[in-house]
């Protein structure tokens, strides 16, 4: 051990002990009292060494997915059949020292004394939508169109192309009404596409009410903004797009695996489209929830 270092775990103390009465020739009570070690310590046996698949495991887990922190790694870890409790995988995740280095927040103070309806209880009740920006490896910019369903966090597309205007918005949401059904409202900031003369007569066409949050309010819009943060640190700055083909296709296989694989803490752990199955079996996901999560 470093000169200097200073020796706070418990297994790092018994080590610092156990050297002191090997070099010293000490009786247990003068080492531990010299180590500032108590004997209870000094005398302990782990009961459990750690599974060596689990910490290899987890090790892969944090390395595809960089950013995710402990408590998602722990879900994927039970989803994939490892019977293990939150306190193992921290004290792990400790050790291998995988933790993130947590951005600084903002306090939104005013988030709190917002108004805005209550969440949504069933799917296809409230669509949220917004737009983000990326760049090609040639340095060339690209548009997203995110559309999340508010129920059961689900997205429902991510539209890729160097331009999207409101025809284009217009046309995926007819896809999506024809394979989802009307949603009940839209929830949209007050981007051009949003505001044109085209999506205001899709909109009236279909009997949609459209919801404008506030100007420079992006919280008012809280579900599309956490995805879109999600989108962007787990997707695009994670990958390198070679051409816009090649952007659709990583975009939206990411999409696949946010909603069939990713677990959700506002979903009690489970993926979005396991949600979804859960509360509608008739959903078109149709898929079953794992038993070990809902237990």
């Amino acid at each position: 051990m470093g000169a200097g270092k200073k020796v706070v775990t418990s297994q790092a103390r018994r080590e610092v002990s156990t050297a002191i009465r090997a070099q010293f020739e000490l009786s247990e009570r003068r080492a531990t009292a010299l180590s500032l070690v108590h004997r209870s310590t000094a005398r302990y046996v782990p009961r459990r060494q750690a599974d060596p698949h689990l910490r290899q495991r987890l090790l892969e887990l944090a390395a595809q997915r960089p950013r995710h922190g402990c408590d998602l790694l722990w879900l994927q870890l039970r989803r994939e059949g490892f019977p293990v409790n939150r306190k193992r995988i921290l004290r792990l995740y400790r050790l291998e020292r995988l933790g993130l280095r947590p951005k600084p927040r903002r306090k939104l103070v005013a988030a709190a004394q917002r108004s805005r309806e209550s969440p949504a209880t069933a799917p296809t009740q409230r669509w949220s939508m917004d737009f983000m920006q990326d760049s090609l490896a040639s340095g060339r910019r690209f548009r997203l169109l995110n559309v999340l369903d508010e129920y059961h966090r689900e997205s429902l597309a991510i539209e890729v192309d160097l331009s999207l205007p409101a025809d284009r918005v217009t046309r995926v949401l007819d896809r999506l009404v024809s394979e989802r059904g009307v949603p009940e409202e839209l929830w949209v900031d007050n981007g051009p596409e949003f505001t044109s003369k085209a999506f205001d007569r899709w909109a009236s066409g279909k009997g949609i009410p459209v919801r404008f949050i506030r100007p420079g309010k992006p919280i008012e819009n809280c579900f599309i903004e956490s995805f879109n943060g999600t989108l962007r640190r787990d997707c695009l700055e994670a990958n390198w797009f070679n051409s816009l083909a090649d952007a659709r296709q990583r975009i939206e296989a990411w999409r696949i695996e946010y909603n069939h694989d990713r677990p959700h803490t506002s979903l009690g752990g489970l993926a979005p489209a396991e949600f979804a199955a859960l509360r509608s079996p008739t959903a078109p996901c149709g898929l079953q929830t794992p038993k070990n999560l809902i237990q």
